[in-house]
């Protein structure tokens, strides 16, 4: 065999090899994705996101969709970092399940923690759904500040742990009491608490992406802050703002491709 047909015969075993290696690549699975669900405030997991994380499920990602320490039932009965190591033992078990990508994504005050905790816990992208239900905006506070000064002086006298009736606010609902461990209710709503002593946005960061969605017929406090609050983020060419004509209420059924979509997108790259 003379050497230029070894040499040619070299060569087509290397592009023979690289091309099936090449197909294998090609073949390779998609990651599996794990996402968290986060209801909004006062809700639960059977109301405005269950169409989505029955959707997302039907896409075959995996899905932990949660009830949250603000939900209409629990009424805050835990605080916030109680309710992060909820998540957090929610993204566990669904890494257990085979889960190699993890999201977590919430609406309206579950969209607000979701960025919150995209700060703090190991993920590969939040979704933000029309989030609201920041305690430290102007309107919040002019309502429950009064709630406040009662829960610290609750929490003064030695009566921290006791339940009193205090006070809630949603941006379409008003002002509304809610019973509450006074300890617990300054965690969530006093302007020094966790939640409220950085801007959730301003704490994550650069290498974790974000589908913040604001859909065309919000509540007109967050469309106000919809831009504002996007350019706070962390630059990320993965991060988006989404605009899907809904309502508030409704954003989570409106946004159900996109979310899917962003998510392999997320997880293809990462």
């Amino acid at each position: 065999m003379t050497q230029s047909l070894r040499l040619v015969l070299a060569l087509l075993a290397a592009g023979i090899a690289l091309a099936v290696s090449g197909g294998a690549r090609a073949q390779a699975p998609a990651p599996k994705i794990g996402v968290v669900v986060m209801h909004g405030k006062a809700g639960s997991p059977s109301r405005h996101v269950a169409e989505l994380a029955a959707a997302l499920e039907a896409k075959g990602c995996l899905v932990a969709n949660l009830e949250m320490p603000w939900s209409g039932r629990r009424n805050y009965d835990v605080g916030v970092a109680a309710a992060e190591r909820e998540v957090a033992a929610a993204l566990d078990a669904l890494r257990a399940r085979g889960a190699q990508k993890l999201f977590v994504g919430g609406h309206s005050q579950g969209g607000h923690f979701a960025l919150y905790l995209g700060g703090r816990l190991p993920v590969d992208g939040v979704i933000a759904i029309a989030p609201g239900g920041n305690s430290n905006s102007p309107q919040a506070r002019e309502q429950v500040s009064e709630a406040v000064a009662l829960a610290r002086k609750r929490v003064g006298e030695g009566r921290g742990e006791t339940r009193t009736r205090l006070v809630d606010y949603e941006g379409a609902r008003g002002a509304y009491p809610v019973a509450v461990a006074p300890a617990v209710y300054l965690d969530w709503f006093a302007p020094d608490g966790p939640l409220n002593r950085v801007k959730p946005e301003h704490a994550l960061s650069p290498a974790v992406p974000v589908l913040f969605i604001v859909p065309t017929r919000d509540y007109p406090g967050l469309l106000k802050a919809r831009q504002q609050r996007f350019a706070a983020l962390p630059p990320n060419p993965r991060t988006e703002l989404y605009q899907p004509e809904a309502s508030h209420t409704g954003a989570p059924s409106a946004s159900i491709d996109r979310i899917a979509e962003w998510m392999a997108a997320v997880a293809e790259a990462r």
